[in-house]
């Protein structure tokens, strides 16, 4: 029996990374494989690092490719995998998900040595690809549109050779000429039928050309050539008139330049002082930046280091290759340079990064290896030496964490939590690091500040409704309020028209730019000019729960009486109905204004008979009950959200949901109807032994859910998908709110 299965968390280790413009003509964007996980990468404009997509395959990923038709402004993604077949996906930006374009099997499934999968090579042009095994299955797709733009594939041409062993294969830049592909291959017959080993001692590895003829619908073995022995990684030249074309085959200690026609250039990449002899210098990857007027190659070898390669060429003839010192990184499985700047490096072991480019490697003091310069000795080609250094030409902006490798795991509660810790040993060398990990997500504690007392509440309000920033702190105390002002630095200010002698239940920047403090005695309702109107609470009673958006404003009072007030067009509050809920209110919420409204059409209560109602407040039916829910325990909070439902992608329509916390540490998340206020699809999340607590925060920008019980958890929509997380802090008895 074989059954899907889904780890507590996603890989971390990336196989291969491809660069592209997936979701939009301009979009820098990196698609990496994790295994069994395909993601897609995007620097953000601050340099972080967002994933925007991450999808399960339930597979084997073992190789990526990027094309991109003729004409076309967006790449598709060729996926070679352990499925026996050829996979072509198109990102769908507006559901947030990869689209499945073709879909063609060409043999059987597994990760097999003669069944293709371990390479894929496209055109430049985008007009095939090559799919290929590490032993004699070859198959080449030839792309096209039919008659509404839509992509094509053929059936599959064979370019197999038995007995013949594939170490790497690319595809050449020919311009608009008939596309191909070079492959570096070992042809083992004569080792096979040899048993003495002197065949396979004198076995020889051959560069070789394969040509897809367009007009005949044919692939031929085009040119082969001995290469050395030492060859293990190809890299395509520019070519259509942006280069000379061809391939540069990374050997052992050397880098040469190879084409049909031309002859080979060589030259010998730097080594380090303290190499020993006998240890060769092998390339294990490479990122290339083509422009019309410049490119240059960025290799890496097994030490780190990073070597700049260009080419001197006069038409397609070229006269020089050079090979300069450029950084030292961890050593990579894939890198990647992106238009904007960055450099993407998917490290073998260790976090991933991105670095930004702040030096181009022009500079004369860096030891530089040159064709021209090339000495050859009787014991070979004359080395040379550099000295690895800190960058200088690349700063690092972000990382991704990796536990690549994880080499031994224990748990334990070491520290006395409620939920054991799990300590990994990682990484390996210098990049090696003991991990302690807990279930949730990380939190950074950027600062710590003492108060004179125990404070019963906090928020925080920014000055103008365009601010970026929060402008004020205000703390809640049983008998008094602080408010502090934020400006070069955090300080106390009397001159924000706040009541200072009583305690603040509620907060709201209005929607043109006051302020409303709510208290048990009434609302102070603090004017862009500084004057302040009060509304008092009638009688004896006082203000028990409110709740609050940009124009709406809700408060209950002792005895569970509700009193609705809204904005007008001049910025004064108008009291616009009452309704007694015959008990006292346990909790109340009500969701934001969304842009192009006038108000939000729901509010809801929750109640101490343990009930969850929703009221309307639409013209002439305010505070009128349009839904009732009764739930196992009393509602101490309640937090209505919009957002998108599990299964809809950022462009998909937006809901509107009801989150309640339970006195008995249970959350409740029920969808609620836009329309008519109808509740539906509840469900339900256990957080604690504390009644949660919940507090709206904006993530990335998206209007989100913090619920503080014994720990404290985050709900947050990630790639769609409504998520749900505790926080690896201690618990919390209260959250600043975000401006609403």
């Amino acid at each position: 029996m074989f059954l899907y299965n889904l780890t507590l968390s996603r890989p971390s280790g990336i196989q291969c990374a491809i660069y592209g413009n997936f979701s939009a003509p301009k979009a820098q964007e990196i698609v990496v494989s994790r295994g069994r996980i395909l993601e897609l990468i995007r620097p953000g404009d601050n340099g972080r690092l967002q994933v925007i997509l991450s999808t399960d395959i339930f597979g084997c990923i073992r190789s990526l490719a990027a094309f991109r038709l003729t004409g076309a402004q967006r790449d598709y993604i060729i996926v070679g995998s352990d499925s026996g077949r050829t996979v072509i996906l198109d990102y769908n930006k507006d559901r947030n998900q990869f689209n499945k374009v073709h879909q063609e099997t060409f043999g059987r499934s597994g990760c097999r040595r003669i069944v293709p999968g371990q390479y894929v090579a496209a055109d430049p042009k985008g007009r095939a690809c090559i799919i290929g095994a590490l032993e004699k299955q070859k198959f080449v797709y030839v792309l096209n549109r039919d008659s509404a733009a839509n992509l094509t594939i053929s059936s599959p041409l064979e370019a197999h050779k038995s007995h013949n062993i594939v170490f790497h294969m690319c595809a050449l830049d020919c311009g608009f000429d008939n596309p191909i592909f070079a492959a570096i291959e070992l042809d083992y017959s004569d080792a096979d039928q040899d048993p003495t080993g002197d065949a396979a001692a004198a076995a020889q590895k051959h560069l070789t050309y394969y040509e897809l003829d367009l007009g005949l619908n044919h692939v031929l073995r085009k040119w082969s050539d001995p290469v050395d022995n030492g060859a293990n990684l190809l890299i395509p030249v520019p070519g259509g008139g942006d280069g000379p074309s061809g391939v540069l085959v990374c050997a052992e200690n050397f880098l040469i330049y190879r084409h049909q026609g031309h002859d080979e250039i060589r030259t010998v990449l730097p080594r380090r002082e303290d190499l020993s002899g006998d240890r060769g210098v092998l390339i294990v990857s490479y990122a290339s930046h083509k422009k019309k007027a410049y490119s240059f190659f960025l290799l890496q070898s097994e030490y780190g280091d990073i070597y700049k390669a260009t080419l001197v060429y006069e038409g397609d003839t070229v006269t020089e290759l050079k090979v300069k010192y450029f950084d030292t990184l961890p050593v990579c499985v894939s890198l990647a340079v992106l238009k904007t700047g960055f450099l993407f490096t998917a490290s073998e072991t260790g976090n991933h990064a991105l670095y930004q480019f702040v030096g181009t490697g022009e500079d004369d003091d860096d030891v530089e290896s040159s064709s021209a310069t090339l000495v050859q000795t009787e014991e070979g080609y004359a080395p040379v030496f550099f000295t690895p250094r800190p960058l200088k030409n690349l700063v690092l902006v972000d990382e991704m964490p990796s536990l690549m490798p994880l080499i031994d795991m224990k748990v334990a509660n070491l520290l006395d939590e409620e939920i054991p810790q799990i300590y990994a040993l990682t990484g390996r060398g210098p990049r090696s690091a003991l991990a302690v990990l807990r279930p949730g997500l990380a939190v950074s504690e950027l600062a710590v500040s003492p108060l004179p007392g125990a404070p019963t509440a906090v928020f925080t309000l920014r000055a103008q409704p365009g601010d970026e920033q929060d402008g004020f702190i205000v703390v809640s105390f049983s008998n008094a309020t602080l408010v502090f002002e934020i400006g070069e630095e955090v300080k106390e200010t009397s001159q924000s028209g706040f009541q200072a002698t009583t305690a603040t239940l509620h907060t709201q920047l209005l929607e043109d730019g006051s302020i409303l403090q709510v208290h048990s005695s009434g609302l102070r309702h603090i004017r862009t000019d500084r004057r302040i109107n009060e509304w008092k609470a009638p009688g004896r009673r006082n203000i028990t729960r409110a709740a609050t958006n940009s124009r709406q404003v809700i408060i209950a009072l002792s005895g569970g009486e509700l009193i609705y007030f809204e904005m007008d067009q001049l910025g004064q509050l108008l009291e616009l109905a009452k309704r007694d809920m015959d008990g006292d209110v346990a909790s109340l919420d009500i969701a934001p204004v969304l842009p192009g409204a006038r108000r939000c059409k729901f509010l809801a209560v929750g109640g101490y008979d343990n009930t969850v109602r929703m009221l309307s407040l639409e013209d002439g039916t305010q505070l009128r009950p349009v839904a009732t829910q009764a739930v196992n325990a009393v509602p101490e909070s309640l937090s209505m959200l919009h957002g998108q439902s599990a299964d809809d992608g950022p462009g998909g329509d937006a809901g509107l949901f009801l989150h309640v916390g339970l006195s008995n540490g249970v959350l409740q998340r029920t969808e609620v109807d836009r329309i008519t206020g109808r509740l539906s699809d509840t469900r339900q999340r256990f957080l604690g032994t504390r009644p949660p607590r919940l507090f709206a925060v904006n993530i990335r920008g998206v209007r989100s859910l913090l619920a503080l019980s014994s720990r404290p958890w985050l709900g947050y929509s990630d790639m769609g998908k409504w998520q749900f997380m505790p926080l690896t802090y201690e618990a919390l008895d209260h959250a600043a709110v975000s401006c609403r």
